[in-house]
């Protein structure tokens, strides 16, 4: 009757070891057969393309709308008279707008982040240290397996050192775990991020940013369109007079068209931000988090028994 609490981890053991195998297989599959970065990184640059398109565009568009604040209207009939600026009504539109590229220019940045980590992670040389801990901690993982069992012969003096030897080999698996969860971050957490990162991308983010890119691409003509000064000629007072006053009845129904498309630009330069944001920021520490998750799930089970 005392034999019988034995039994259950010889049957147990055969399918840990079996899942322990094919964990091994799958992370030497991912190292050294089927390489996940030359997929991450065509998606990366991707996204860095993105960006880069929408930095040109604001930048584009940052640049009409300077010329545009500084437009002046000078009246001097006869040398004398005043200078006006109706252009300095889209300063705010122009800080936006810069702010905007700025954004853009950071995103940019945090895609080449990306990339160069792509570069580390997915070297050699961590293939073959990540190689190295896992044979040590499968090796380790399969002792710790008995643990229990010769702890319960221990303790009615039976294989004592057995029993200390698999003792040993779980206080080297405790501090081996970490290490082995760590190099499964550094290996497979970017091009599994860069991959779920696009692949949410092209669900639920593409039209939108197809849709918001066209109107910010759009917008420097419509600025140009409206503000553009007209050629001077040589012309006497009178025509002076009556070109100026039309010239500042242009300028007014031109800069009135962009202020009220300018709601739509900002809406669409906010989109744009928060697009990136999602993309750079938060959908990416998300899916860390879960892999950092996943990698201390398959390297530290044996740690907590």
């Amino acid at each position: 009757m005392s034999e019988r609490p034995a039994a259950p981890p010889a049957t147990v053991a055969p399918f840990k070891r079996a899942l322990l195998l094919l964990v091994a297989a799958a992370v030497l599959a991912g190292c050294w057969l089927v390489p996940l970065e030359p997929l991450a990184r065509e998606q990366l640059r991707a996204g860095l393309q993105r960006s880069l398109t929408a930095f040109a565009a604001a930048r584009a568009l940052g640049a009409v709308l300077s010329v545009a604040q500084g437009t002046q209207l000078d009246v001097k009939p006869a040398g004398v008279g005043l200078s006006l600026a109706p252009g300095q009504a889209l300063k705010p539109l122009n800080e936006l707008a810069d702010r905007f590229a700025a954004v853009m220019l950071a995103a940019s940045v945090a895609f080449g982040i990306q990339l160069l980590m792509l570069g580390i992670g997915g070297h050699v040389a961590v293939s073959a240290a990540l190689t190295a801990v896992l044979l040590a901690w499968l090796v380790l993982r399969w002792r710790a397996d008995s643990a229990a069992a010769s702890a319960e012969r221990a303790a009615v003096g039976a294989d004592a050192p057995r029993a200390r030897k698999d003792a040993a080999a779980a206080r080297a698996l405790r501090w081996l775990s970490p290490v082995f969860a760590g190099l499964l971050l550094v290996r497979f957490a970017v091009p599994a991020v860069g991959l779920a990162n696009e692949g949410v991308y092209r669900a639920v983010m593409a039209g939108e940013y197809q849709s918001a890119l066209a109107v910010i691409e759009a917008s420097p003509e419509q600025v140009v369109g409206r503000t553009q000064p007209a050629a001077p000629a040589e012309e006497g007072l009178l025509e002076r007079l009556k070109r100026w006053s039309e010239r500042a009845t242009d300028l007014r129904a031109g800069y009135e068209a962009i202020l009220q498309a300018a709601g739509e630009w900002t809406r669409t330069m906010v989109r744009l931000i928060a697009l990136f944001v999602v993309q750079t920021v938060l959908l990416p520490l998300g899916f860390l988090w879960l892999m950092w998750r996943l990698a201390r799930a398959i390297a530290g089970t044996a740690a907590q028994r």
